[in-house]
C-alpha cells in the first residue's frame, strides 16, 4: 500500500482533522511569511479543502458546508 492510498484511506475515516490540519498549517505559513504570500496560500488551503471534500464525497460523507453525496 503506498503512502497515498495509507493517506485516503485515513481521510475518509476523519477529515474534519484534515481540513484542521490544513488550516493550521496555512495560518502557521502565513504568519511565518510576514503575510508576504497570503493570496497564495489561500488558495493552495483552498485547493486542499476541496480535495478533502471531493475525497469525503466519494466515501459516502457528507462534506462539510455542501451538499449530501447523491
Amino acid at each position: 500500500m503506498s503512502v497515498m492510498d495509507k493517506l485516503k484511506e485515513l481521510l475518509g475515516k476523519s477529515p474534519e482533522k484534515f481540513r484542521q490540519g490544513i488550516d493550521k498549517a496555512a495560518r502557521t505559513a502565513d504568519e511565518k511569511t510576514g503575510g508576504k504570500y497570503s493570496e497564495h496560500i489561500d488558495k493552495g488551503a483552498d485547493q486542499a479543502r476541496k480535495y478533502v471534500d471531493k475525497h469525503g464525497e466519494q466515501e459516502g460523507r457528507k462534506p462539510e458546508g455542501g451538499p449530501p453525496p447523491q
